[in-house]
């Protein structure tokens, strides 16, 4: 086998693993989705934990201005997961 193919053969490979990790991540953001909208809360918080730890996982954003996430605010855990994502100050 030439090198030239294996070096498409390994950037194939690794495109796929890549697609695969973002699926993943985003999966844990769906079950939270899922699990909010069927009232588990507790299944809910869980993994958008899960999902807040990774760096492609859920944001700030989604979790503070997203009504689907209306029926866990007020909830101490939720709360501190959306802390834990909320912009840094930067010093100037």
């Amino acid at each position: 086998m030439s090198t030239e193919i294996k070096k498409e053969i390994a950037l194939e490979i690794a495109h796929v693993l890549f697609i695969d990790i973002l699926g993943y991540s985003k999966l844990s953001i769906k079950r939270a989705r899922v699990a909010v909208q069927a009232g588990e809360k507790d299944l809910a918080i869980h993994q958008l934990a899960i999902s807040a730890q990774d760096p492609i996982g859920v944001n700030y954003g989604d979790l503070k201005l997203n009504p689907i996430w209306d029926p866990l605010r007020g909830d101490p855990r939720f709360e501190k997961i959306v802390a834990s994502l909320a912009p840094k100050p930067t010093d100037k």
